[in-house]
């Protein structure tokens, strides 16, 4: 009966150690999806050189002061709102990132150096474009709270932002100890009460990826009088593009 139990245990114990090695040795390949970009034609892409890779930025050039920085979600083409954005904010040069290793980017995608680029881009945008607007999206909203917090950006908008991946992924593998596993934690709550600039939260009602609660905590880290709160009714995570409110309210947070 010993034996039958030590057996047992053994086996759980192999078990849940294989577990725990395979989330922290394939985390990144579960973090991030690149997809295939959709716009390609040479006026309307950007090559930014960076240290150790070559990265893409897809963009609609405009003269004048006003400028967006867009980061995308874990599983987004940026490309593909290219079109919306154009229609929706005629009066600022758009410049959409690819991080490392999406289509067209070279390298390999980890928070550290997505934060680096996003610094970079910041700093080539700026120098033409001295009013920019910060617009981040699911995993992108972690780039721009820090970026936000570091640079003078004129405004921050988070579409669907979380307050920190390392409390999403807990949740997800509730008995795994993703404190000590988790290489790309993206913190936002660490950095968003450094921001300044007017900012606003754009939540999904039907989020079926970044839990309401999560927003919703993420809004209380900013400063009083920063950060606003908007909800898009009937909208879900993947389905924003499409829904008819999202270009309002993108355009009623600038």
């Amino acid at each position: 009966m010993k034996r039958a139990l030590y057996a047992v245990l053994t086996l759980a114990v192999v078990g849940y150690g294989g577990l725990c090695g395979w989330l922290y040795a394939s985390q990144r390949s579960l973090l991030y999806h690149p997809v295939p970009r959709t716009v390609t034609a040479p006026q309307s892409t950007m090559h930014l050189p960076v240290d150790g890779a070559d990265l893409v930025v897809t963009v609609r050039p405009h003269a004048g002061p006003k400028a967006i920085l867009y980061f995308g979600g874990n599983g987004e083409d940026v490309s593909k709102n290219l079109a919306s954005f154009d229609a929706w904010f005629p009066e600022h040069a758009l410049f959409l990132l690819h991080y490392r290793g999406y289509e067209g980017s070279t390298g390999h995608p980890t928070e550290q150096d997505n934060h680096r680029d996003a610094a970079a881009l910041f700093k080539v945008v700026q120098a033409q474009h001295p009013d920019v607007t910060l617009i981040g999206r699911s995993l992108g909203t972690g780039v721009a709270v820090r970026l936000a917090s570091e640079q003078p950006a004129s405004r921050l908008i988070l579409v669907t932002p979380y307050d920190s991946i390392e409390e999403l992924a807990a949740a997800q593998y509730p008995y795994i100890p993703m404190s000590w596993l988790l290489l790309d934690k993206y913190e936002s709550w660490r950095y968003a009460p450094s921001v300044t600039v007017h900012t606003t939260l754009i939540e999904a009602e039907r989020d079926e990826v970044i839990p309401r609660a999560s927003t919703e905590r993420l809004f209380s880290r900013f400063r009083k009088g920063v950060a606003s709160l908007a909800v898009l009714p009937g909208a879900s995570h993947n389905g924003l593009l499409g829904n008819s409110n999202y270009g309002s309210a993108l355009r009623a947070a600038l």
